[in-house]
C-alpha cells in the first residue's frame, strides 16, 4: 500500500511527499523500490533512479513498466544506445503498447537521430490519438523547418486534445514560422490554458509584435496582471522591441522580486542589462541568473562578455573556458574567447580561437569581425592579411541599397552624423570632441547616433558632445536595418563612424546605408575597414603615405596636419623634473593596454634592459590587477634573462592618478605592431617623449603621426634593432631628455596636434570636399 500511496502523490505534483511515504516504510520489496525510482526519475535524480530501479529487479520485479523506466533512466544517466536496445526489445515484446516506441523517439529527438521521425510514426500507428507523439512529432517537424507539416500534425493535436497547453504554443510556432497571423491566436489559447507559463506569454508578445498589435498587447497585459510576474515579463520583452529598454528593466526587475526563483525574468534582465552600459548590473544580474541556472550556455557567454567591458580580462578568459568545456566549441564562445585572451596579451592564442570560430561559422559576421580586431595586435601581421580579413566582414554583412534625395548644393550647411558608442571619456573622445568643436555651427550640423551613452552629469567629454550636437539620438535598442532607416529618415549628409568593428560598434549597420557620403574615423582605425560601402576614410600623410594608399578599400581623406585633436584633461598634474636626474638610473615605461604588448615587444624590451643594466621598465595597464596574468609578464621578461625587481608591474588607478604616474618615466617605449595612440598623447602632455617603431598598418603608425605633429619625428626607428638602437641613444643623453622634458607640453599646446581651430579648417576642408565629390557624381547613390 505504501507504494500505491506514494505514485498516488507523486501523480498529484508532490515527489517530496512520495519520498517521504517511501522513507517511512518498513523494510524495502520490488513494489517500493520500484516507485522509488519511478519518483527519482520524476525528479530528474536519473542516477539513483537507476539504482532503485535496479534493486526492484533484483527483488523480483519484471513488469513492462519497471523495465522501461529503467531504460528510461539508463538513457538519461547511463549508456543510451544500451538503453534503446531495451525499448526496442520491449517494443517488439509487446505489439500493441504506443509506450516504449515513443520513448525511444524521445531519446533519439534528443540525440538528434534521423530515426526519430520514424519512431514518432511508429509510436502512433499503436495509439494515433496519443498526444505525446503527436508534439513530439510536431515539434521534431518543426525542428526540422518543415512547419507545414508540422502545422497538419500539431493541428490534429489541437483537435483532438483541446486542453494541450503545449500543442497549441507548439502549433504557435509552426504558424510563425509559416508567417501566419493566427500564431498569435494559438499562443494565446496556450498562455490561456497555462497562465503560469512564461515562455508562452513571450511567444505571444513576439508574435504581438511581429503583426504590429504590441500597443494592444501591452494594454491587455497591464490589465491582466499588473503585478503578476509571467505579465510583468511579457510587457518588458515588448518593450525592448519598442525601443524602451529602460522601462523593461524596470519591470524585470518588478518581476523578480515578486518571483526571485522564475527562471525566465532572471534570464532576460540579466541579457538586457548586459546589452546596456550599467555593466556592473549587468554582471550582478548574470550572476544571479547563473545561481538559478548554472549551466547556462548564452548566460556564460554573456557574463564573459560582461567581464571584459569591466576589464576583468582573466577573470573573462575563465568563464568563457567553463562554458566551452560544459558546451563544446561555438563560434561566438570562441569569437569572445579571442577577445579576451589578446587583452591579456596572448595575441597567438586569441588568433587561433578567431581562425576556430571562422571554421565553425565560416558565414557569420562575428569570428571574421573578431578576427578583425585581433590580428592588429599580433606579431607579424601585414597589411594584406588584414585587409583580407575585413573583407570577410563585409562579404558577410546584409546590405541595401537606397537612393538618396539629399539636395546636391556643394556650399549648403551639411548634416553631419556621429556614429559611436564612445561619445564619452574615451580615446575616441579624447580625439575628436574638439575638432567637432571647431566646425563652424552655420556650416556643420552635429547629430548624434550613440550606442551606450554616458550619463552627461558624470562625463565632462559627454556634455561636450552632446553640447556641440544639435540632436542627440540613443541608438541602442535599433537593429541594424531599423538603424539604417531611421538614420536616413534625418536626411544625413555625411555619416562618420567612430567605433569601427569594436565594443558598442555599430559600423555594419553601413552596410545598408545610413547616408550618402560615409566616412571612417578614428575608434578601432586600426586599418582599412574592408567595407564596400565605406566611401572615405580619414588620414594624414605619416599615417598613409603613398606607397601604402594600396592597401585601402577607402578613398583615403588625408588632413593637412594630423588625423586628429587631442584634447588634454583639464586636471591633468604639472610636469616633474627628469626622474632619472635623482634615481641615477633610467626608468623606461609603456601605460598602453596589455593587448599591443606582444612576445617580439618583450624581446626588445628585455634587449634594452641587458644593454643598459641599471635601467628600470614600468608597465602600467588594468591587466596586472590580476595576479596570474602579473605573473605571467613576469616569467615573459625572465625567460629572457630579466629579474622581477627591474620590471615593475602597475595596475589601474583614477586617470589624474594615472597621468601622474607619467612623472616616475624618462622616456617610454611603445609598443609594436599596434602602436600607442591616446597612450602616445598623455606621456607627451607629460613631457615624456616616446620611441615608437613604425609599421605598414594604420595601427602601426598612430605614435609616429603624433610625434611627427610635435616635431619629433627622429624619435621613430623603422627594424627592431634600429628600435633598440634609439632608445639607448635618447636614455644616454639625460641633458636634451631633461630640456626636452621642460619644454614639451608648451611646445604640444602649439602644434597642429592640440590647434583646435587649426584642426577644425582641416576637417571642415576634407569633409567639404568628400560632399563636393558626390554632388558631383550625380548617380542618385
Amino acid at each position: 500500500m505504501t507504494a500505491l500511496a506514494a505514485l498516488d502523490a507523486l501523480r498529484a505534483g508532490d515527489p517530496a511527499g512520495a519520498l517521504g511515504l517511501l522513507g517511512m516504510a518498513d523494510g524495502d520489496d520490488a513494489a517500493r523500490a520500484e516507485a522509488r525510482g519511478m519518483v527519482l526519475l520524476a525528479t530528474g535524480d536519473n542516477d539513483a533512479a537507476r539504482l532503485a530501479l535496479d534493486a526492484a529487479i533484483r527483488l523480483g520485479g519484471a513488469s513492462p513498466v519497471l523495465l522501461l523506466n529503467r531504460a528510461l533512466a539508463e538513457d538519461l544517466a547511463g549508456d543510451a544506445a544500451r538503453a534503446r536496445d531495451w525499448m526496442r526489445e520491449l517494443a517488439g515484446a509487446y505489439p500493441d503498447w504506443a509506450e516504449p516506441v515513443l520513448r525511444l523517439a524521445e531519446s533519439l529527438r534528443r540525440a538528434n537521430d534521423p530515426g526519430a521521425e520514424a519512431a514518432y510514426a511508429a509510436a502512433l500507428e499503436r495509439d494515433g490519438l496519443r498526444a505525446e507523439a503527436l508534439i513530439g512529432l510536431g515539434s521534431l517537424l518543426l525542428q526540422r523547418g518543415d512547419a507545414a507539416r508540422a502545422q497538419s500534425v500539431l493541428l490534429r493535436c489541437c483537435g483532438l486534445h483541446p486542453q494541450q497547453h503545449e500543442a497549441w504554443d507548439a502549433l504557435g510556432l509552426a504558424l510563425q514560422r509559416l508567417d501566419d497571423r493566427m500564431a498569435e491566436a494559438a499562443f494565446a489559447e496556450a498562455s490561456t490554458l497555462a497562465p503560469w507559463h512564461y515562455d508562452y506569454a513571450l511567444h505571444r508578445a513576439d508574435a504581438a509584435w511581429r503583426h504590429d498589435h504590441a500597443a494592444a498587447e501591452l494594454a491587455r497585459l497591464e490589465l491582466a496582471g499588473p503585478a503578476d510576474p509571467v505579465c510583468l515579463t511579457a510587457r518588458a520583452a515588448l518593450l525592448e522591441r519598442m525601443g524602451k529598454r529602460g522601462s523593461a528593466i524596470d519591470l524585470l526587475e518588478a518581476a523578480c522580486t515578486i518571483a526571485p526563483g522564475a527562471v525566465p525574468p532572471a534570464l532576460l534582465l540579466a541579457g538586457l542589462l548586459a546589452r546596456t552600459a550599467r555593466v556592473a548590473e549587468a554582471e550582478a544580474a548574470l550572476r544571479r541568473a547563473l545561481a538559478m541556472a548554472p549551466d547556462h550556455p548564452r548566460l556564460l557567454n554573456d557574463l564573459g562578455a560582461v567581464l571584459m567591458r569591466r576589464h576583468k580580462h582573466a577573470e573573462a578568459v575563465r568563464v568563457l573556458e567553463d562554458a566551452r568545456a560544459r558546451h563544446g566549441d561555438d563560434a561566438v564562445l570562441l569569437a569572445n574567447l579571442g577577445n579576451a585572451t589578446v587583452s591579456l596579451g596572448l595575441q597567438e592564442t586569441a588568433v587561433a580561437y578567431a581562425r576556430a570560430a571562422a571554421a565553425l561559422g565560416p558565414d557569420s559576421v562575428l569570428p571574421w569581425r573578431a578576427m578583425t580586431n585581433i590580428l592588429p595586435y599580433a606579431d607579424g601581421t601585414c597589411a594584406a592579411d588584414l585587409l583580407q580579413s575585413a573583407r570577410a566582414v563585409s562579404d558577410r554583412l546584409p546590405r541595401e541599397h537606397p537612393v538618396f534625395a539629399n539636395a546636391r548644393d556643394p556650399a549648403k550647411q551639411l548634416r553631419v552624423a556621429l556614429l559611436s558608442g564612445s561619445l564619452r571619456t574615451h580615446p575616441v573622445g579624447w580625439l575628436t570632441v574638439a575638432g567637432f568643436e571647431a566646425l563652424d555651427p552655420a556650416a556643420f550640423d552635429i547629430v548624434c547616433l550613440a550606442q551606450n551613452a554616458a550619463a552627461p552629469a558624470r562625463d565632462a567629454l559627454a556634455r561636450r558632445f552632446r553640447a556641440r550636437a544639435s540632436a542627440w539620438h540613443d541608438v541602442d535598442t535599433l537593429d541594424d536595418a531599423a538603424l539604417a532607416e531611421f538614420a536616413r529618415s534625418l536626411e544625413i549628409d555625411i555619416l562618420i563612424d567612430l567605433g569601427g568593428y569594436g565594443d558598442s560598434a555599430r559600423m555594419p549597420a553601413c552596410a545598408r546605408r545610413l547616408a550618402p557620403v560615409q566616412i571612417k574615423w578614428v575608434g578601432m582605425q586600426n586599418h582599412s575597414t574592408g567595407l564596400a560601402e565605406m566611401d572615405w576614410f580619414i588620414t594624414d600623410r605619416w599615417e598613409t603615405p603613398a606607397r601604402l594608399r594600396g592597401l585601402y578599400t577607402e578613398r583615403l581623406l588625408p588632413l593637412a596636419d594630423g588625423y586628429v585633436c587631442y584634447s588634454p584633461p583639464p586636471q591633468a598634474p604639472d610636469v616633474s623634473p627628469l626622474p632619472a636626474l635623482a634615481n641615477g638610473f633610467v626608468t623606461f615605461g609603456c601605460f598602453n593596454n596589455l593587448a599591443k604588448i606582444t612576445p617580439a615587444t618583450i624581446g626588445a624590451w628585455a634587449t634594452v634592459l641587458d644593454r643598459l643594466h641599471d635601467a628600470r621598465l614600468v608597465l602600467k595597464t588594468h591587466q596586472f590587477s590580476d595576479a596570474e596574468t602579473h605573473d605571467r609578464i613576469h616569467a615573459a621578461f625572465a625567460a629572457h634573462g630579466i629579474d622581477a625587481h627591474r620590471v615593475e608591474l602597475r595596475g589601474a588607478s583614477p586617470h589624474r592618478e594615472f597621468m601622474r604616474q607619467y612623472n616616475d618615466i624618462d622616456l617610454v617605449l611603445d609598443p609594436f605592431p599596434y602602436t600607442g595612440g591616446l597612450t602616445t598623447c598623455e606621456a607627451l602632455w607629460m613631457g615624456v617623449p616616446v620611441v615608437t617603431m613604425v609599421g605598414t598598418i594604420f595601427a602601426a603608425r598612430h605614435s609616429f603621426s603624433h610625434l611627427s605633429n610635435v616635431g619629433l619625428a627622429d624619435w621613430a626607428a623603422t627594424s627592431t634593432d634600429a628600435y633598440i638602437d634609439l632608445a639607448l641613444e635618447k636614455a644616454a643623453d639625460l641633458h636634451t631628455l631633461s630640456d626636452l622634458r621642460a619644454g614639451l607640453r608648451a611646445r604640444m599646446k602649439v602644434s597642429p596636434l592640440c590647434d583646435a581651430p587649426r584642426f577644425g579648417r582641416n576637417l571642415a576642408a576634407a569633409l567639404r570636399h568628400a560632399w563636393r565629390d558626390w554632388c558631383a557624381r550625380g548617380d542618385g547613390s
